[in-house]
């Protein structure tokens, strides 16, 4: 059964390194990141955008299941409630769900987000966003890996190792 690995959590807790670091020690494997649906200017919220970007999130990893290729994908975004892994999954083949929140403390994450800013890879307004979603996680199902002392690759091979994260995908 094909695998789908679903890694949710706040901007600057390690998704996108973790879901690079997943598809690189995986067999077979693909990484999406849910903000590609979703990078757009001007980024505006409404029911309309937000279910335009799910139905172009629930597409691409519907494919996946279908080809023969690859056994494996990994899919990371902010998803900050059980409603919106839900919605994720919604209508998707069935295939075999790992579902992961990462964490880390907030005075960890505000560094990596001061970081990111510094760098030009995220907005002044990153910190205040970041640190209001941190409560949010774990989300109810998956299984929670605090990444604040941890590199990318640690992680990842906490997430292969887990035994208890395997669910059907209906039910995580």
């Amino acid at each position: 059964m094909k695998s789908l690995w679903l890694i949710a959590g706040p901007m600057g807790a390690g998704k996108s390194a973790v879901g690079r670091e997943l598809r690189d020690a995986l067999p077979r494997s693909v990484y999406l990141d849910g903000d590609w649906c979703w990078d757009a200017r001007p980024f505006v919220v409404t029911e309309e955008t937000k279910r335009m970007v799910l139905g172009n999130i629930r597409h691409l990893l519907a494919a996946f299941p279908n080809c023969s290729e690859y056994e494996n994908v990994v899919f990371t975004w902010v998803m900050p409630s059980r409603a919106v892994v839900d919605a994720v999954l919604e209508g998707l083949p069935p295939c075999g769900v790992r579902a992961f929140s990462l964490t880390c403390s907030a005075p960890e994450l505000e560094r990596r987000l001061r970081g990111d800013i510094l760098s030009g890879l995220r907005d002044g307004d990153a910190v205040r966003r970041g640190l209001s979603y941190l409560p949010l996680y774990p989300i109810p199902g998956t299984a929670e890996i605090d990444t604040t002392y941890l590199t990318a690759h640690q992680a990842a091979m906490r997430i292969i190792d887990w035994k208890g994260a395997s669910r059907d995908g209906r039910g995580i």
